[in-house]
């Protein structure tokens, strides 16, 4: 340890936490844990082994699953009361999260497991039914006429729903849709 006496590189304190120099970088991000130095021309974070006991408190929740936000808010707790009630908070979510995970455990359980007598005498029938008609779209409302347009005369206005033909014919390609440009009577 070649650095100022009485602290440790961010190395050093990584191994005596087991957290890694990264997470200890967020941690001080996020204000969670501070070194107790940064050097101001190399910005290398340095601590005190004092802080060490902090660190494990953090890693010790962070096993546990508490979100590093609540950790913050038991980590500055004004009183011991209102630490406890923080951590029982968690407590409880935890316990919901159980109860969740023992439910999905049954129910997993339940399907791996042999049918039982009573369940196999129930059958399954597959029944028919009959079709039932099904609502249509009402009809489209006549277009509005141009004047010189033969796709809106009266001779070539089709019934909807359009009728498929078996061929187009040559007829079919001559007659215009839609009003476009040289489609208008001259």
């Amino acid at each position: 340890m070649g650095g100022v006496p009485g602290y440790l590189s961010i190395g050093d304190f990584s191994r005596a936490t087991h957290m890694t120099v990264k997470t200890l970088r967020h941690y001080h991000q996020l204000g969670l844990l501070e070194p107790a130095e940064v050097d101001p021309h190399t910005g290398y974070r340095r601590y005190t082994a004092g802080q060490i006991p902090a660190a494990q408190v953090i890693r010790r929740f962070r096993d546990l699953g508490m979100p590093l936000e609540e950790i913050q808010g038991v980590l500055s707790a004004p009183d011991l009361r209102t630490r406890n009630e923080r951590i029982t908070a968690h407590l409880s979510r935890l316990e919901e999260e159980l109860g969740r995970t023992q439910s999905a455990l049954t129910s997993l359980r339940d399907l791996l497991a042999p049918p039982s007598p009573e369940s196999a005498t129930a059958r399954i029938e597959l029944r028919g039914v009959p079709a039932v008609p099904a609502a249509s779209p009402p009809p489209s409302p006549p277009r509005s006429r141009r004047p010189g347009c033969r796709a809106h005369s009266a001779s070539s206005m089709r019934p909807w729903p359009p009728r498929t033909r078996p061929s187009a014919g040559p007829q079919a390609a001559s007659t215009p849709t839609r009003c476009s440009p040289g489609t208008e009577d001259r």
